[in-house]
């Protein structure tokens, strides 16, 4: 995974012409301008990239723990010392300073040696003024400041004498620190860049869950985090060049995106950052993506916004593709890690590599196997729909959506097995409530939850059974299955006599006995029906016979109700139960009488 992120970063750092692993592109969001005398001027916003000095590298054990300033540019704890009743924050503030002097021959320095030397006019009048915006919510105090000279058209960092003599310390720091070692680097297999005495790598922003300065997916900061013996980054023998590679592939897969106006109430529109190479799954879990080659891989955005006339293009493009007859080519490939912030580090809860044509026969197989009939028509679920069927949808930090979610992105693009507990987890969703909020009951067996309960089921069959449709299946003799049409015909009879607008019908009743405990449940539900059907047929005869004869002919399938139901019975149970339902609603659009008892999509 490292390997891959390193080329792909290596990538990004020449399109960028980031050439140099001395420095590192950032934004710039804030800017102190100061005069030639080094007189403070104003502070202002900014939202420029640039160049910096790159000092994560280090034999230090990182700037969570050590002080380590970086020439010029730099959070509010090392430019201006604040908060200055914080210790740690005076002593950033001095080793900046002390940087700064380090420098002292350069020209270009003199007006900010000046705003530190002359504090009365320089630091404390840009502190004063810095601590007021942050006070009102007009600056960040976390974000990076740099310095900008009265009536100059660059930053005073991006001088290209500047930039010479932070390349220069940092070729002569990474002599020093390496010494005579020559231990290859376990990615590149190079020597030329140092692979001892490194402690942390880098830090990778907008992690998830993860802390607001960033997150560490390998960091030796700590005796902690080393074993066998090993000390530091002998743990991993990543060289310098290839850590820069992977931490800039990274950083840019994080937050790379477009700041794009979405309208919200009352007509007023609201900048939403929409990533380009993420997706979110719930607070605390995200997935990167990218190819080894760049390639357009529109299919992702299909699981999202599912569109029929599109994925049925790109089923007849697989179906129809013509078998490569250099086989054993290796073709561009697809890469996929979802992860997670824990404190100050990254936890990787998912790899995927796979070749890009496997990567398009995987998700056509996903719509294939996600299809539910709903109201008359195929309906293909969005992925966090899904993701969002097997857990409380009113609570936005259930964890169950992120852990769902990383498991069905990994069956859509490895066409793999998903575990049984997301069943479990529907399951206990599809439960109907007897008193809602509004005083009615509804049903909670929605769409979204049919199409998770068939694909988990028919992805989990791996004894060669009768494969679940997407819709109503006449030849499906399944007990199960028959035992939830069965349940969905004795419904609509009991609406058929007593009216729809019931306090507690047999569904809010009795659906989860009749899942579970088949046997014991309709022996007093076939005696229930009856009555029903007696009563009917008085007062809507030609409805009492259709419904009598649908009951009778979906018995005469079973020898007898079965007297427990298994895991994936119950979901069977249920899909049957569904597609009734939803065979209901296509006989209705001819069947005036049936037209009264279904349950419409309002419903």
């Amino acid at each position: 995974m490292i390997k891959e992120l390193a080329e792909f970063g290596n990538r990004k750092r020449i399109e960028t012409n980031n050439a140099e692993d001395s420095l590192n592109h950032e934004t710039i969001d804030i800017l102190i301008e100061i005069g030639s005398d080094g007189s403070f001027k104003n502070i202002y916003t900014s939202n420029k990239e640039s160049f910096i000095e790159d000092v994560i590298r280090t034999q230090d054990k990182g700037r969570t723990i050590a002080i380590v300033p970086r020439l010029l540019v730099d959070n509010s704890q090392y430019v201006l010392g604040f908060p200055n009743d914080k210790k740690r924050a005076n002593e950033c503030l001095q080793k900046f300073k002390e940087k700064i002097e380090q420098y002292s021959t350069l020209e270009e320095l003199v007006p900010v040696i000046k705003f530190y030397g002359n504090k009365e006019t320089g630091l404390n009048k840009a502190y004063e003024t810095f601590y007021s915006k942050v006070k009102n919510k007009e600056l960040d105090e976390k974000g990076t400041i740099a310095f900008f000279l009265e009536n100059a058209d660059s930053f005073i960092h991006e001088s290209a004498a500047v930039y010479e003599a932070i390349k220069e310390k940092y070729n002569k720091d990474e002599i020093d620190r390496n010494g005579s070692e020559t231990t290859p680097c376990a990615i590149c297999g190079k020597t030329e860049f140092r692979s001892k005495n490194i402690s942390v790598h880098g830090v990778i922003k907008k992690v998830p869950d993860g802390q607001s300065a960033g997150c560490s997916l390998v960091s030796y900061n700590a005796d902690a985090f080393e074993s066998y013996g090993l000390s530091g980054n002998d743990n991993a023998t990543i060289c310098t060049h290839c850590i820069k590679n992977y931490i800039v592939g990274l950083n840019w897969l994080m937050t790379n995106g477009n700041i794009v106006p979405v309208e919200k109430s009352k007509g007023k529109a609201k900048d939403v950052f929409i990533p380009t190479n993420r997706k979110n799954f719930g607070s605390d879990t995200a997935m990167i993506y990218w190819t080894k080659e760049d390639e357009s891989i529109d299919e992702l955005n299909l699981l999202d916004n599912p569109d029929a006339g599109q994925i049925s293009n790109l089923i007849d493009s697989v179906v129809n593709a013509k078998v490569k007859s250099a086989k054993y080519i290796k073709t561009n490939q697809f890469y996929s890690c979802t992860l997670s912030g824990a404190a100050a580090r990254i936890a990787i809860r998912d790899w995927i590599e796979i070749s890009l044509d496997d990567y398009r026969k995987n998700i056509t197989k996903w719509f294939q196997d996600i299809a539910i009939r709903a109201y008359g028509e195929t309906r293909y679920v969005p992925l966090y729909a899904l993701a969002k069927a097997g857990h409380n949808t009113k609570s936005s930090n259930d964890p169950t959506n992120a852990r769902v979610a990383t498991q069905l992105w990994d069956a859509a693009l490895k066409n793999s097995v998903p575990p049984l507990w997301i069943l479990t987890a529907v399951l206990k969703r599809i439960r109907f409530v007897e008193n809602s909020e509004d005083g009615e009951s509804k049903e909670t067996l929605t769409p979204e939850r049919a199409a998770l309960i068939r694909f988990v089921i028919n992805r989990n069959n791996l004894k060669g059974e009768t494969m679940i449709k997407e819709q109503n299946d006449p030849n499906d003799k399944s007990p199960a299955i028959v035992c939830g049409k069965i349940f969905a015909v004795m419904e609509s009879i009991q609406r058929a006599a007593q009216g729809k607008d019931l306090n507690a019908g047999i569904r809010e009743r009795f659906f989860t006995s009749a899942s579970t405990n088949p046997a014991t449940a309709f022996g007093r539900l076939m005696k229930l029906s009856q009555n029903h059907i007696s009563k009917l047929k008085h007062e809507k005869p030609g409805l009492a016979v259709l419904l009598d004869r649908q009951l009778q002919e979906l018995c005469s399938f079973l020898n007898g109700f079965p007297a427990l139901f298994s895991l994936e019975e119950q979901g069977q149970f249920a899909l049957g139960y569904y597609h009734q339902k939803q065979q209901d609603y296509d006989n209705a659009k001819n069947n005036k009488e049936l037209q009264s008892i279904i349950e419409t999509k309002e419903e």
